[in-house]
């Protein structure tokens, strides 16, 4: 990763963060991390540079919890940074939607029918959109960050899980982690030729 799309990926986790604290619940670090997919500790060190920002102000409760609420300087900044991921995401959803669409009716065209999703994120909801348009079927959802939870009528297993049901013929759907999921599947023992990355096969 280079340094512009560290940069992008930073404030885009910024943006994330005062989105979730922008809603109803009070969440606790552990939650927020758990639903923005990335570590405690992160999670922790962007927290204290949005309140060092004066973004977001924290308010104390007993028992040690806390409540993270948006000031009107972050209410502002989350609009900023909305307006800047959406041409970001709009070029990213370009790029992903054309990647993949080639890539599934590559496979369509060798009469392959049905593949299983290996990484589970925005880009994942981009590929399925290309997999409809090329008429084939997604038979399984994997991610060991994200199992258990539903991604379209799927529940999101583990690979290691998911390759007990047979060798399917797997897309790996991040662009993020593409070569840490790829390293995962060639550990638990997936057949390279098994593999397929948009604009790489």
């Amino acid at each position: 990763m280079n340094g512009d799309d560290e940069k992008v990926l930073d404030t885009y986790r910024s943006f994330l963060l005062l989105s979730e604290i922008s809603g109803d619940q009070q969440l606790s670090q552990r939650e927020l991390a758990k639903r923005l997919g990335i570590a405690l500790g992160l999670v922790n060190s962007y927290l204290k540079n949005l309140v060092a920002k004066g973004f977001i102000r924290v308010n104390n409760f007993p028992k040690n919890r806390y409540a993270y609420l948006l000031t009107p300087k972050g209410f502002a900044e989350k609009s900023r940074l909305a307006y800047q991921h959406l041409s970001y995401f709009s070029g990213l959803y370009t790029v992903a939607r054309q990647d993949y669409l080639k890539l599934f009716k590559g496979m369509a065209a060798q009469g392959v029918t049905s593949v299983a999703f290996c990484g589970i994120d925005e880009v994942a909801e981009i590929a399925y959109l290309s997999l409809k348009e090329a008429g084939m079927e997604m038979v399984m959802a994997m991610d060991t960050d994200k199992a258990g939870a539903k991604f379209f009528d799927r529940v999101v297993v583990t690979p290691a899980i998911g390759l007990l049901s047979g060798n399917h013929n797997i897309v790996i759907t991040s662009f993020k982690r593409g070569e840490a999921l790829r390293e995962e599947l060639l550990r638990v023992g997936v057949d390279p030729g098994r593999i397929y990355q948009a604009g790489q096969k």
